[in-house]
């Protein structure tokens, strides 16, 4: 009997603790869940402002047409200098960075933007930063055509 009491003692208080444990790998799953939302969205809206500042700052650039060749309506296209003198000076006022490409035949302009994304939960796990990376084209057009067959 006395040899039984204790079995049932020592059962007792083995279980102790038991829900503790439980709760407590279920809170800290619970936090990186969360914390993968918080930061994979945030890093979402961040490579959506890189990719709406690389547009602009390929639209800017677009602005800088070439003045002799339209004026003589030999072609419109971007004088390669101005366009990416133009975008870079747009990409710093957005407090951004970025390279600058004109195409071979000065007709289309693409823009990419690099920045980093830092982490508010990830940090916790040693990831303390994600990079973000946007793009941007403008291409010149002139003239208007009309779909065949009107």
């Amino acid at each position: 009997m006395i040899f039984r009491r204790m079995c049932l003692g020592r059962t007792r208080l083995d279980d102790r603790g038991g829900v503790t444990v439980f709760v407590a790998v279920c809170v800290i799953a619970l936090i990186g869940i969360i914390g993968v939302a918080v930061d994979g969205g945030s890093k979402m809206r961040a490579t959506e402002r890189a990719d709406y500042i690389a547009g602009e700052a390929a639209r800017a650039g677009g602005q800088a047409i070439d003045p002799a060749d339209a004026i003589s309506g030999r072609a419109i296209v971007v004088d390669p200098q101005d366009a990416a003198a133009a975008a870079q000076a747009y990409l710093r006022s957005a407090a951004a960075t970025g390279t600058v490409t004109v195409s071979g035949d000065n007709k289309t302009l693409t823009v990419t933007t690099t920045s980093t994304y830092a982490t508010k939960f990830l940090s916790v796990v040693g990831i303390g930063s994600l990079s973000v990376t946007g793009h941007g084209k403008a291409t010149l057009l002139h003239g208007v055509t009309a779909p065949e067959g009107n």
